[in-house]
């Protein structure tokens, strides 16, 4: 994976445009530090149009976590998928997404610290991701009465793995530790099957 829009021309519609670029530039650099101004050059449109599609920089941010949420989980899903859609493979798909162009942590878990107390809007958007983001897990895992408690544990994991990576560079050590909870929550269900 080396980027979530990997392989694709940047769109000709200029609102797709603004916000393709926004999206590349928020992940990369953060919102804060990421102004209009550098938005509309690199997209190439003037001010006016941009003020057009998105009247407020916080409707671009919402429309940024909105687009990131859809393209990360249509990743996330088919990558689960591919490396036989069961816990196990939560390693490899986060393996995969540690190693890609650009990794810079979860956008939704960045977006809370950069804004939650401003934009409360962010938290809400950012819970919906992960609630949706367990409901995944949550599908990875046999039936069972303790499935949602398994999931909820495993997706808190996950984040800690994500951002253990982000803060530290060390990928091993925070899939290493993934791998041994994802075998320790495993292994009393499948003794129950």
């Amino acid at each position: 994976m080396t980027s979530l829009f990997q392989g694709e021309a940047l769109p000709t519609n200029a609102r797709e445009r603004i916000l393709h670029t926004a999206h590349r530039l928020f992940y990369a650099h953060g919102i804060r530090a990421t102004g209009i101004d550098k938005v509309i050059a690199e997209a190439g449109i003037t001010k006016v149009t941009f003020y057009r599609h998105f009247p407020s920089k916080n409707e671009l941010i919402l429309a940024y976590l909105a687009l990131r949420h859809e393209r990360w989980m249509q990743w996330f899903d088919a990558t689960l998928a591919a490396h036989g859609g069961k816990a196990t493979a939560l390693v490899p798909t986060l393996k995969a997404w540690f190693e890609s162009d650009g990794f810079r942590g979860c956008a939704f878990i960045n977006v809370v610290n950069e804004l939650g107390e401003e934009l409360p809007e962010v938290v809400a958007v950012s819970q919906a991701h992960k609630q949706d983001m367990t409901r995944a897990i949550a599908a990875l895992l046999p039936a069972s009465r303790q499935r949602a408690a398994l999931a909820q544990a495993l997706a808190m994991v996950v984040d800690g793995a994500i951002v253990q990576v982000q803060m530290t560079g060390d990928a091993p050590g925070a899939l290493s530790g993934l791998q041994r909870v994802v075998k320790a929550l495993m292994a009393p269900s499948e003794k129950s099957q």
